[in-house]
């Protein structure tokens, strides 16, 4: 669902090497290192800057295929001198099959490897976020608006929460405090029509614009167009053009 994830974070080569560190039992291996930007296929991050802060309280779950690789996730990760968040195990408030191991970024953000009994489709890095907001029902508000240009639907809600959904795959809006913050999710889009159609959803409905569609300098051919959500967090949508 995600065309990518992107954090912010306070020093590079030091969350590099966490990542790194802790991705690599789960089979996902750094596909990308430039001047600006590390990595592994819908994940990266970059450093931070004055006008593009470090992401802070994020929850981050990445696809592990066996209870094992969850388990040397949080391994190494712990005697790398990384913070537990959680010991592997199962979650069954989740579903019955949910296994989850939890380590802390070194920004302080929630980092998951889990397993949800069975192999996950595709070679996508990230399984799912959590992303706590202040206002729950102005969140969902942003995200009807946006939803059908991007091929989103809203899917489970309850009283504290609501998941975004697509193609197997979802995030949650959380209701709870410290929020998120300085997150950037880019949705995959098939045309450069349909970005600028993005664009014009959300700035009619009154948000707030972070880049207008047009060309980008990651690749040639690369289109996007940056709208913020109620919480400041920058959300995009992309067209390759490959």
């Amino acid at each position: 669902m995600f065309d990518h994830v992107t954090i912010r974070v306070s020093e590079r080569d030091a969350s590099r090497r966490f990542y790194e560190t802790v991705l690599a039992p789960l089979g996902h291996v750094l596909s990308h290192s430039g001047d600006h930007f590390d990595e592994w296929n819908d994940f990266g991050l970059a450093q931070a800057r004055e006008d593009r802060p470090v992401t802070r309280a994020l929850h981050m779950a990445f696809v592990s295929r066996s209870r094992e690789e969850a388990d040397a996730f949080w391994r190494v990760g712990t005697e790398a001198g990384y913070a537990s968040d959680g010991e592997p195990g199962l979650r069954p408030q989740y579903h019955e099959s949910y296994y989850g191991a939890f380590l802390i970024d070194p920004d302080g953000n929630s980092a998951e490897a889990v397993y949800h009994g069975r192999a996950r489709e595709g070679d996508n890095v990230i399984d799912h976020l959590w992303i706590r907001v202040a206002d729950l029902a102005a969140a969902k508000r942003f995200y009807e608006t946006i939803a059908p240009v991007l091929g989103l639907r809203i899917a489970g809600e309850r009283a504290e929460r609501f998941h975004v959904a697509a193609r197997g795959r979802s995030f949650a809006l959380v209701r709870g405090e410290p929020t998120s913050e300085n997150v950037h999710i880019a949705f995959p889009v098939p045309d450069d029509t349909t970005v600028g159609e993005f664009h014009r959803l959300a700035l009619a409905a009154g948000y707030r614009d972070n880049g207008p569609p047009g060309e980008r300098r990651y690749h040639p051919g690369y289109y996007g167009a940056f709208v913020l959500d109620p919480d400041g967090n920058n959300v995009e949508a992309v067209h390759h053009n490959r």
